[in-house]
C-alpha cells in the first residue's frame, strides 16, 4: 500500500508522514522531492523550469520508482508530497492505481492564516516561494480530485495520524515515546524541512 499525504507547503505533510512511519510496523518514507533537486541541479539555468514537477521526467521516474518499490516491498510506503495539478496527479497516482497499486490519498486541508503562521515558524516570510504559492495551491487542492480531505487547523499531529490510520485501514502501533522524545523527533523533522538538519 502507498499512503500519499498531500497538502500545500506548511500543512504538516512531512511531520505527519514521519509520525505515521513511527506508528507502522513496516513502513518507508519515500520523498519525491529528492529526484526533483537532482533535476534542478543538473539542468542548465537557461532551460530550467521554476518547478521541478513541470519536468515530465520527474513525474515519469517517480511513477516508475514507486511502482517498483510497491511491487517489491511488503510494507507501507508513505509519500509526503504536494501535487496540485490534476494532470500530474493522474500521471503518478492515477497510473499507479491503474497498474494495480493500492494508493490511499489524503490532503491535509488548512486555512491560509494557519499556513502563514506555520511558514513563519519555518523562517519563511512573505517573499518565500512557499508563501507566494500557498493561496493558489490551497484553492487547487479543495477540488474533489484531491479527496480525502482532512481539516487540520485545530487538529494535533497525533489526531491527524490516527485519522489517516483509520481511513487507510491500517493498524497503528502505540506511541510510547516520552513528551521530550516526541518533541525532539518533531524538531529534527522541522530542522530538516528548513535545511538545517540532514
Amino acid at each position: 500500500m502507498i499512503i500519499w499525504i498531500n497538502g500545500t507547503f506548511g500543512s504538516g505533510k512531512t511531520t505527519t508522514a514521519y509520525e505515521l512511519h513511527k506508528r507502522l510496523k513496516n513502513s518507508f518514507v519515500y520523498d519525491p522531492e529528492r529526484f526533483g533537486y537532482v533535476l534542478m541541479k543538473n539542468v542548465p539555468r537557461a532551460i530550467s523550469k521554476d518547478d521541478f514537477q513541470d519536468y515530465p521526467l520527474w513525474r515519469e521516474e517517480n511513477f516508475k520508482l514507486l511502482k517498483q518499490i510497491s511491487e517489491g516491498y511488503a510494507g507501507i510506503i508513505i509519500v509526503p508530497m504536494t501535487i496540485t495539478s490534476e494532470v500530474y496527479f493522474d500521471e503518478i497516482i492515477g497510473r499507479l492505481r491503474e497498474t494495480g497499486s493500492l494508493v490511499k490519498h489524503f490532503t491535509l486541508s488548512t486555512s491560509m492564516q494557519t499556513i502563514q503562521k506555520r511558514l513563519r515558524k519555518r523562517l519563511e516570510g512573505r517573499n518565500s516561494w512557499a508563501y507566494q504559492q500557498a493561496e493558489k495551491r490551497i484553492q487547487h487542492l479543495s477540488s474533489d480530485k484531491f479527496k480525502e480531505h482532512i481539516k487540520t487547523d485545530t487538529m494535533p499531529v497525533e489526531e491527524v495520524v490516527e485519522t489517516i490510520g483509520t481511513l487507510a485501514g491500517v493498524d497503528l502501533l502505540p506511541d510510547n515515546r516520552t513528551t521530550l522524545r516526541r518533541t525532539i523527533d518533531r524538531l529534527r523533522i522541522s530542522l530538516k524541512e528548513i535545511g538545517l538538519f540532514k
